[in-house]
């Protein structure tokens, strides 16, 4: 008889398969064990007919019993149900146990065909012979914004152009904590609406330890030094 396409779905795959009608059930369990990871004494087969009809594929004596003697359909479902208890089956779908593998960096630089090779041939970032001096061009420029802003520890500002974002200027210089070089502005707001309590991965500059989140870091264009005195809410409510 000539090989009927089935399509064998598991809890763990599901692919088109020709299976042949003068298979032993036996033989057919041995021959999924590697499609579905499951193995053959944990393998309880169902042929899902047309009619939704689920007709189990098994026997008192699965080597003498063929599958020639079951209604198999192109296309129809064979359903492969792993009986093992569920601590006991494999997980394919985590990671975890893999070893994950690592190219040395010696073997990694060696290679002519890595995105590392590609930046050196197009002198990119570090490899850029120009690239210390485009770096002192951006502080340079930073430590210039600052100063045309008159920027400077003390001084009262507001953020972002909200205007409920106004603060004092606690801090400026580097963040080692933030990428990016160039001096930050840090501002304590007057409202806990920031992101920080003064201090970044465990350095502090400026403050005490506070639950109230009232510090932010920035750069100088965000920052617009003025006189903005502390916001008081009973402004604006009307005489009653």
């Amino acid at each position: 008889m000539a090989d009927v396409p089935l399509y064998v779905v598991s809890d763990y795959s599901s692919s088109e398969r020709r299976i042949t009608p003068s298979w032993s059930i036996a033989q057919l369990k041995t021959k999924l064990e590697p499609i579905t990871g499951i193995p053959p004494s944990c393998q309880h087969i169902f042929l899902k007919t047309s009619s939704n009809d689920r007709i189990p594929i098994a026997a008192s004596d699965e080597e003498a019993v063929y599958l020639q003697s079951f209604p198999l359909a192109p296309y129809a479902e064979l359903q492969v149900v792993d009986t093992r208890p569920v601590s006991a089956r494999p997980n394919f779908s985590s990671a975890a146990g893999v070893e994950k593998f690592e190219l040395p960096e010696e073997e990694y630089e060696k290679k002519t065909d890595s995105v590392l090779a590609w930046k050196k041939a197009q002198k990119l970032g570090r490899f850029d012979p120009n690239a210390p001096t485009h770096e002192q061009a951006k502080i340079d420029a930073i430590a210039q914004e600052i100063e045309a802003r008159g920027i400077a520890v003390g001084k009262r500002c507001r953020v972002g152009g909200h205007d409920t974002k106004r603060g004092e200027i606690k801090y400026v210089g580097d963040v080692k904590e933030i990428p990016g070089i160039g001096a930050w502005v840090g501002i304590q707001l007057d409202e806990p609406v920031g992101k920080n309590d003064g201090s970044v991965g465990g350095t502090r500059y400026w403050g005490e330890e506070s639950e109230l989140k009232r510090g932010v870091f920035v750069r100088a264009e965000r920052v617009e030094v003025g006189d903005f005195p502390v916001l008081d809410d009973l402004d604006d409510m009307e005489e009653i």
